[in-house]
């Protein structure tokens, strides 16, 4: 065995042994570590029978990085291995990176996949859908990029393009579409006034000051007579959890919003000031699978600690704290220290948001994403054409979300 293969095997047993020891490799504790070790020689058998037994001769060093992505993203999609390379490259893209193309992307099926995209951003006016697969950017497959790679891939200068290869359920051929990076501009937080003095508030991201922004069209409503409420966090997908906390606590006196903890992350519990509650007023919350992040905070808190309904579709799921770990390599870990959870203990991220008024958008019923383990319908092949329905021009979300309001008295 020549020295630079003797060098490289040992040093990627060690970044293995290390990962192991911080905890992510196996679910047990310290106290185990002849389980850590047990791995570590099972890791060093494989190496040594590809070695020797493939039917050429392998790049191992290739094979080590390969091992090493697939250990970090089998944690979870926000979980990712970057090479020194691909660190570097990284550390480019978020330097440079001063616009992006104004969508949510996280992973499905390994690819990249389109969560919610913001009204009005270049995805939006590119054609970009939500729920669509991002199959490849810029020619390179998404399958084979962590999390951050593709985020860093999809930022940019202003004006600068991208062109992705999009791939939508039921279609046989991805699209290409060229996207043109901008500074994305969030919406401002529209509200109106519904029949029977129901006030409507819909909210399309959670950036800074959001909350003050949603606080403010609350008081609106109220002094036009407003005597139930609709908040409507369908698509919701992007913005801090800090302002998904503040707007949870718009409506809650007191309990439990939300949690962040982790292995070496102390329990930070986020509980509501009954001095930020501004409104008593009966409420129904919309959801979908767009809605994550902070809009997933709100509606947990608000559908635990019983203060009003959650209607719609069980949302994405999406909630963690990630912390940057660089290597002596010059390589890098992106690694989930902590996750937050509803009221009730579930984790957001793991369990998503499941409304105790389920209706099914039949405006995305043909494409909405689907979960990870969702099969074909009987008798369709997975990515078999099918016939479009004409989508329905009533919201039936909404129109449920009214009825369940309806029901309820209002407080004041």
């Amino acid at each position: 065995m020549s020295t630079k293969l003797k060098v490289t095997i040992i040093a990627s047993s060690l970044a293995i042994l290390l990962f192991t020891i911080v905890g992510g490799f196996v679910n047990v504790r310290a106290s185990s570590n002849d389980g850590a070790y047990r791995q570590l020689s099972v890791y060093s058998e494989v190496l040594s029978r590809i070695r020797l037994e493939y039917v050429e001769e392998p790049n191992i060093a290739g094979v080590t990085e390969g091992a090493l992505h697939g250990l970090l993203e089998s944690l979870d999609a926000n979980s990712s291995y970057l090479s020194a390379a691909e660190y570097k490259r990284y550390k480019t893209m978020k330097s440079d990176g001063k616009a992006d193309i104004g969508a949510t992307v996280s992973k499905r099926f390994g690819y990249a996949a389109v969560v919610a995209v913001i009204p009005g951003g270049p995805a939006d006016k590119a054609g970009v859908e939500n729920s669509d697969i991002i199959e490849s950017i810029e020619g390179r497959s998404t399958h084979e990029m962590s999390l951050a790679e593709i985020h860093g891939m999809l930022s940019g200068e202003i004006g600068s393009t991208i062109t992705a290869a999009v791939v939508r359920p039921r279609r046989a051929e991805p699209e290409k579409i060229v996207i043109t990076r901008d500074m994305v501009t969030i919406p401002p937080v529209s509200d109106k006034m519904l029949a029977d003095n129901v006030g409507y508030i819909k909210v399309d991201a959670f950036p800074e000051g959001k909350s003050q922004e949603i606080a403010g069209k609350i008081r609106d409503l109220q002094k036009q007579g407003a005597k139930k409420l609709v908040l409507d966090l369908r698509n919701s997908a992007s913005g801090a959890e800090s302002e998904g906390v503040a707007t949870a606590n718009l409506f809650l006196d007191h309990g439990t919003i939300t949690y962040l903890q982790g292995q070496k992350y102390p329990r930070q519990a986020f509980n509501a000031d009954p001095t930020k509650d501004i409104t008593k007023l009966p409420v129904a919350v919309l959801v979908n699978r767009g809605t994550a992040g902070p809009a997933e905070i709100v509606a947990a808190a608000i559908l635990e600690n019983a203060r009003g309904d959650v209607v719609g579709d069980k949302t994405f799921g999406d909630g963690s704290v990630q912390k940057l770990i660089e290597m002596q390599d010059n390589s890098a870990l992106i690694l989930s220290v902590a996750k937050y959870y509803s009221p009730s203990g579930k984790a957001i991220q793991d369990a998503a948001v499941t409304p105790n008024v389920l209706v099914v958008d039949t405006a995305e019923d043909d494409g909405g994403l689907p979960d990870e383990d969702q099969q074909a319908a009987p008798g369709e092949k997975p990515g078999e054409r099918k016939a479009e329905k004409p989508k329905s021009q009533q919201d039936d979300q909404l129109n449920k979300a009214l009825e369940v309001l309806k029901n309820r008295e209002s407080k004041g």
